[in-house]
């Protein structure tokens, strides 16, 4: 085991006092021996045990005095000194608290102070010089970022390395989310994927593109892919491209044409063949109608049923999308505000099947004959959900509209140009009509479109640039977690925030958040925030600290779920924490009854601030923020999220100390914060 420098001093005095001891006993013993005489032996003891009594508290004095003014002081100038050059800690030295090492204390604030110089003057010049570098790479990101298909490159082992936000939003499930580092299987059926993996590995032609069809985990969504492997590929030759389109729409689509064809040739066909039968079997060569009435109102029937059910059938396809409301006004907001056309805009948050760019046209078609012909006022047009439908409603100030004269103006081209698209194609195509209403001067048309879905806020945390970690291609992988070079691993930092301290007697979870930290840096974008309903009232107490209230929590998810949620953004990283005890202890409870096991390395970042700074510093998160330099606003104090981030840049400056002092592998941090577990005291460090 390793002994600190205290330590060491410690026992050099331990070894002065043993030292003096032994030379006062070995003098007094000779000089006893010398005298010979019996009478002077209680006054040689006597002596002797003054003379201990005296040594040892002359020893543990300057022993005192030397650990308080020396061995103390240099020990913390020692960890000043790493945090400063190793965590990025900008601080000065306090040369106040070595006053009595003369100028060490002082040469050291001026190195650090030069270095600290240096290190800015350094980044200013790598940051002027890669500005231009860093902008057109935050361009390429941003168009990378919404390209239609979802785009990811992986590993020859099958994890992720680079997503963009349609992947994320595509592969990513409740209790799922997309992250770097974690198995692409975790998302998608491996069969397909791994066969075609294999076809491009023994392929003899570079640069091969294979196209494929696969199934997310459940089954519900057929996803249609295309792979090639990557040329830099980082040292992983195996490594590989990937694109995927959801068709789960297009698949169900033309189930739905065939089983309508299928259907007509069955259930027409007999009847056109009976009345056949009926005409050739005719005596005088004439077809009796009357005869044949049923037979025919029947076929009558199921034609228009048929024809009702195909146009249906023909908004499913290409070029049919879900389409925004709100994009669509936005596109027609600004082609009519072009020519100063008076518009305004009231659309609901839903979508709805259509050709984008055919129903802007055709609104424009109709907007601008409103405005020319019928001398309309304020132009306004209204998107709301009616039904099963989409409404979609153009209104005006001004004279309604005769039935002639909408349909001379619904047979036209939208574009102007002869022979082009009319506006009665358009609606056809979309199996719906155009039709007048309102009332004298306040006129409308509106048609509906369906199916319609409804388009909820996109959360907070989904990226909206690509996510990747280049790095990742070529990272060493370890079969054994606590083998692994550190900066090799994933980590998950969380924190959470209860109604009470004690879960064994019914506290639950009230708040959790969490972020990953991926081959040494925090992803953005991969994170999670939960607010959590206990089942039980919150202590006003409780509140007080967190913020968080019964309202708040009124409609949030069980605490079952919230745990179950973590379990999986957590598997296969290391989880870190603050006091890590208080907080599994809450998710440890859960285990049984939820069927799973927590069984990942755990680190706290208590015991890693024991094991820089020493034994004799407070290791509270506040004292180990200000330490470190993290900037954490007071109000996100005691914040499931903020203690969270707080934490993850806590554990990072740390870590960067511990490489710098050899320690690389995971096992070894771990026998590294053993030697402090008796720190960790329920609540005593948060």
């Amino acid at each position: 085991m390793r002994i600190g420098l205290r330590g060491r001093v410690l026992l050099f005095f331990v070894a002065i006092a043993f030292g003096s001891v032994a030379a006062l006993g070995i003098g007094l013993w000779f000089g006893y021996h010398r005298q010979g005489s019996p009478d002077m032996l209680n006054a040689f003891v006597q002596v002797a045990v003054v003379a201990v009594f005296g040594i040892v508290a002359l020893v543990a004095g300057i022993w005192l005095l030397f650990d308080t003014y020396l061995a103390r002081p240099m020990e913390q100038l020692a960890w000043a000194l790493r945090v400063r050059t190793h965590a990025d800690v900008a601080d000065e030295i306090d040369a106040a608290q070595a006053r009595y090492l003369g100028d060490l204390a002082e040469a050291a604030a001026s190195a650090t102070e030069t270095l600290s110089k240096n290190r800015n003057s350094l980044a200013e010049t790598v940051a002027r010089e890669t500005a231009r570098l860093a902008s057109d790479k935050n361009k390429l990101e941003h168009l990378l970022s919404d390209v239609p298909p979802a785009v990811l490159l992986c590993t020859g082992r099958h994890h992720i390395v680079f997503y963009n936000s349609v992947a994320h939003r595509m592969l990513s499930g409740p209790k799922t989310p997309v992250c770097l580092g974690k198995n692409l299987f975790d998302y998608l059926n491996d069969g397909a994927i791994r066969q075609v993996h294999q076809r491009l590995l023994e392929s003899a032609l570079p640069g091969s593109i294979v196209e494929f069809v696969c199934n997310s985990p459940c089954g519900s969504r057929r996803l249609a892919g295309r792979m090639r492997l990557a040329r830099d590929n980082g040292g992983d030759a195996a490594a590989y491209v990937m694109t995927l389109r959801d068709v789960t729409g297009e698949v169900e689509a033309y189930a739905r044409r065939d089983a309508l064809l299928s259907e007509i040739f069955e259930r027409v066909g007999p009847t056109v063949r009976a009345l056949a039968a009926r005409i050739g079997a005719d005596d005088d060569g004439t077809l009796s109608l009357a005869a044949m009435k049923d037979e025919i109102e029947w076929l009558d029937a199921n034609l228009a049923d048929l024809a009702s059910r195909f146009d249906s059938c023909r908004v499913d396809g290409w070029p049919m999308a879900p389409v925004d409301a709100r994009e669509l006004a936005a596109s027609l907001h600004r082609l009519l505000s072009s020519d100063d056309i008076p518009f305004a805009v009231d659309a609901s948050a839903l979508a709805f099947r259509c050709n984008a760019f055919d129903m802007v046209s055709l609104l424009d078609h109709i907007a601008r004959k409103v405005a020319v012909e019928a001398n309309a006022g304020e132009l306004r047009l209204v998107i709301r959900e009616v039904g099963d439908a989409a409404e979609i409603r153009l209104g005006w100030q001004g004279r309604a509209l005769a039935e002639s004269e909408l349909e001379r103006w619904l047979a036209e081209p939208v574009d102007g140009s002869p022979g082009g698209l009319s506006a009665n194609a358009i609606l056809a195509a979309h199996a719906t009509t155009l039709a007048p209403g309102g009332e004298k001067e306040n006129a409308s048309v509106s048609l509906f479109l369906r199916p319609i879905q409804q388009r909820e806020a996109t959360p907070a945390d989904t990226p909206f640039s690509v996510v990747y970690d280049f790095d990742l291609l070529s990272r060493e992988q370890s079969e054994r977690m606590a083998e692994a070079r550190i900066d090799d691993l994933a980590y998950v930092v969380f924190d959470t925030e209860t109604t009470g301290l004690f879960p064994e007697r019914g506290d639950e979870i009230v708040q959790i958040a969490a972020v990953r930290i991926v081959n040494g840096r925090r992803v953005p974008g991969e994170a999670l925030d939960l607010l959590v309903n206990p089942g039980r009232p919150i202590p006003r107490a409780s509140s007080a600290i967190h913020g968080v209230t019964d309202a708040m929590v009124a409609d949030a998810i069980s605490v079952q779920e919230a745990v179950e949620r973590f379990h999986s953004f957590a598997e296969g990283a290391v989880i870190v924490a603050h006091n890590a005890p208080f907080d599994m202890a809450f998710l440890s409870r859960r285990e049984a009854e939820l069927g799973i096991r927590f069984v990942n390395p755990i680190l706290d970042t208590v015991l890693l601030s024991a094991a820089v700074f020493g034994l004799s510093e407070n290791h509270t998160l506040d004292d180990l923020v200000n330490r470190l330099g993290v900037d954490l606003p007071s109000s996100q104090r005691h914040t499931a999220m903020g203690d969270t981030l707080a934490t993850a840049e806590v554990f990072l400056k740390l870590k960067q100390v511990l490489q710098a002092r050899g320690i690389e592998r995971l096992n070894e941090v771990l026998t590294e914060v053993k030697r402090y577990d008796r720190l960790l005291q329920a609540g005593s460090q948060r």
